[in-house]
């Protein structure tokens, strides 16, 4: 079970550091008066998702393990990446909806295994975090429909 809880926290932990580098690229690249309030939105999370993958990594550290770095990255959300126009931000509040379901999915996994092994703080901090993820996806839906 224990092997689980780190699979789920390295996951979490490099979803979270692709995901800041996305917001941020995306943030700096969208256009018009419309991508300027996505834009502020995702350089608010920028730092938040610093800070979730800083709390990982430190229950990773926990479990005796090294957080993952740049020679363990893998990119996996090519929907996250800036469109071709940085005046497409329905495709960058898409990207961000796609990315913040895999978090809640991740998040929930997480919650799950770590209350089957019996560590209430990873379930903690993996609940807290949920709520983040929920929060944002929530925001970005919002978006969606008003951009749609």
């Amino acid at each position: 079970m224990t092997d689980e809880i780190v699979d789920l926290l390295e996951q979490a932990y490099l979803d979270e550091v692709e995901t800041a580098m996305n917001y941020l690229a995306n943030a700096i690249y969208l256009e018009t008066v419309l991508g300027e309030t996505v834009a502020e939105s995702l350089k608010e999370d920028v730092e938040e998702e610093l800070h979730h993958a800083e709390e990982l990594g430190y229950r990773l550290r926990f479990y005796g393990e090294v957080p993952p770095a740049s020679a363990d990255f893998e990119v996996n959300q090519d929907s996250l990446q800036p469109p071709a126009e940085g005046s497409d931000v329905l495709a960058v509040v898409d990207g961000v909806i796609e990315a913040e379901e895999d978090a809640v999915e991740t998040y929930e996994a997480l919650i799950d295994a770590a209350e089957e092994a019996d560590d209430p703080v990873t379930e903690d901090l993996a609940t807290e975090l949920l709520a983040d993820e929920q929060a944002h996806l929530a925001e970005f839906l919002s978006y969606r429909e008003e951009f749609a």
